[in-house]
């Protein structure tokens, strides 16, 4: 069984479709249940699968996370991929429903609390595989500081929230990874290459970038190879804590794979989803 998180549009939508024609069963999660209930019908019609459900959720919202996980754990008996795919920029200053800079509480935070909910299903439904998509190679210019991670002593922009939190879900990744080692559970991160798709219209400078590169960009279905790949290859059935380009382990942010940098990111995850962690 495969849970696509953003899974309504964009590269969620052709990576659960790309499941679903492949003979898998697919779980959708969505934010909006009208454009939800919207992209199951296409899924199931162009699959021709009726082994696709779809639960709704916000992944800014903890609660909405931990809701979703009680969700998937009394509903299903395994989980054989998890593809945390929903993700957005943030165009402005906000907050989550629990006060945190909306885009980290997104990008970051509501993808790391859900997998930490679904581990013990992920290690009884072992070998199983953890999928991150760090969309637009943002991450590699990013810079970390721990100490003000919502923006409340920096200036807040837009790309350099977005950049952050990407580079905190591949650190995140890395150090899962090494924590899941023997267990059978593999966790990897990607680039879906430069892709045409709604986080483009977030900003002002997003739109202009966009309308600028679309005609060089990839559509949705090329960008939902790489997942596919990571989701579905014999090949990289056993290769865990790496970051994949066109299919292929890539250099990540150096900071990404400092072990203290990783740690700290690890701990201040788990402090801001009251996981204890260690």
């Amino acid at each position: 069984m495969c849970i696509v998180t953003g899974a309504n549009s964009g590269i969620g939508k052709e990576t659960a479709l790309g499941l679903a024609q492949m003979g898998a069963r697919v779980v959708m999660v969505c934010r909006n249940a009208e454009k939800g209930k919207a992209a199951l019908e296409d899924i199931r019609r162009e699959s021709g699968s009726s082994q696709v459900d779809l639960l709704i959720a916000d992944m800014s919202s903890q609660a909405s996370v931990r809701a979703l996980a009680e969700q998937i754990q009394r509903k299903y008996p395994r989980l054989d991929v998890l593809v945390n795919n929903a993700g957005g920029a943030a165009p402005a200053v906000a907050l989550s429903a629990d006060g945190i800079e909306m885009t980290l509480a997104t990008n970051h935070l509501g993808p790391a609390l859900l997998t930490l909910l679904l581990l013990d299903l992920l290690k009884a439904s072992a070998p199983s595989r953890i999928i991150n998509v760090s969309s637009c190679e943002a991450q590699r210019p990013a810079r970390l500081d721990m100490n003000d991670l919502q923006f409340e002593r920096r200036r807040y922009g837009s790309i350099a929230a977005y950049r952050q939190s990407k580079l905190l879900m591949n650190t995140f990744t890395f150090e899962l990874a090494r924590k899941l080692a023997g267990t059978g559970v593999t966790a990897n991160c990607l680039h879906p290459g430069m892709v045409a798709t709604n986080i483009w219209g977030a900003t002002l400078i997003g739109k202009l970038i966009g309308a600028v590169l679309k005609p060089f960009m990839l559509n949705s279905k090329q960008g939902a190879a790489v997942s596919l790949y990571l989701a579905t290859s014999p090949e990289v059935a056993q290769v865990s804590g790496e970051y994949f380009v066109k299919s292929t382990p890539a250099k990540s942010n150096p900071l990404s794979r400092d072990p203290k940098v990783m740690a700290e990111v690890w701990l201040c995850t788990g402090k801001m989803t009251s996981l204890p962690l260690a």
